[in-house]
Order: structure tokens, then sequence, then C-alpha cells
């Protein structure tokens, strides 16, 4: 059975969780976000200031931060082979955490970019910045303007890693969910 991974990436607020609730619902796989959880537990912990801000400069320790992100997704890349599915979607891919670092100018070592090198995927569906849907939340710190900004980066770091990004045009949740389905190669 072949196994394409697909990644669904976006800045914050671009409707990612509404499409990928969609391809569950379909019965496909999709690895989630793990970056939320973290935010929460960060959120519980004693050991980081309050945060008021993007958890990936809030946290005491950004770096070991991005490295826990790192290696959540790495694993997660690494459980899809367990998975036995024809496709598997990932909320979120490896290079992300670069791009996130890149927007923060944050500097990181050769550990981040191997893993991008080592860890690649099949495809990337990138959902554009919708002033329309975007809603700041308990997890989501950026303003509108800060989210465009992102999905700069985010597109910069994937084409340095030699990706296609496919970019999901705006439209209901079905619509965007077919347009990811009708280009999956």
């Amino acid at each position: 059975m072949i196994n394409k991974r697909i990644v669904i990436t976006g800045g914050p607020g671009t409707g990612k969780t509404s499409v990928i609730n969609k391809i569950e619902e379909a019965n496909f796989f999709c690895f989630h976000e793990i970056i939320r959880s973290m935010t929460q537990e960060a959120q519980k912990s004693n050991d980081c200031t309050p945060i008021v801000s993007n958890p990936i400069i809030s946290v005491s320790d950004p770096y070991q931060f991005n490295t826990q992100i790192l290696n959540g997704r790495i694993n997660q890349f690494k459980e899809a082979a367990f998975k036995r599915k024809e496709i598997t979607f990932y909320d979120r891919g490896i290079p992300d955490v670069l791009a996130y670092m890149n927007y923060f100018n944050q500097s990181y070592d050769n550990q981040f970019i191997t893993a991008c090198k080592d860890h690649t995927y099949d495809q990337v569906f990138l959902l554009p910045p919708w002033e329309d849907i975007y809603v700041s939340d308990d997890e989501r710190y950026e303003s509108f303007e800060q989210a465009k900004e992102i999905h700069h980066h985010l597109l910069e770091i994937y084409t340095e890693f030699e990706y296609k990004c496919i970019e999901v045009p705006f439209g209901t949740i079905k619509e965007r969910y077919d347009f990811i389905f009708k280009n999956i190669k």
C-alpha cells in the first residue's frame, strides 16, 4: 500500500482545522497540530512566563519548545509508516517549525534543516490568509497582519526545501476539501 504524505498548512486562522475535520469525517487519517496541546501545557506550567503572544517566544526556553515541536512532528512522520493508510494527512509539517522560527527571527541549527531533508512529504497544500474568517483565540495570538507575514515565511521555507505548494482557494469547507482531493497526485 502506498502511503502518500500530504501536508495541510497555512498561517494562523486560515481554516486548516475545519478542512482537516472534513478530511477526517471522510475517514482519512490525519495527524493533528501538536502546538495547540503544547500551548495549553505551557499555559498550565509554572516554568513559563505568562503567554500573551505566540508561545514560541513566550515560553522560558523557545529553542527547547521548538525542538519539542520538531521532535513531535518527526514522531508523527515516523508513526505514519505503522498506520498503513493509502493517504496520511498532517496539520502542519516539519518545515513549519523553521518558518515560524524565521518569522520570530530565531536561529536554528543543522538538526532542524536535516529533519526537513530527511522527512519529506509528497504534497503540500497551503491555505492563504483570509481576513473574513480570521479569529483570535486562546492559542492563536497573532493579528491578521502577522498571519499574512507567517504565510510568506511558510511559502518561503517550503519552497526552499523544493516543495511546490498548492494554494487552496477561498471557499466553503467542502469546496476546499474538493479542491484538495482533485489535486492529490
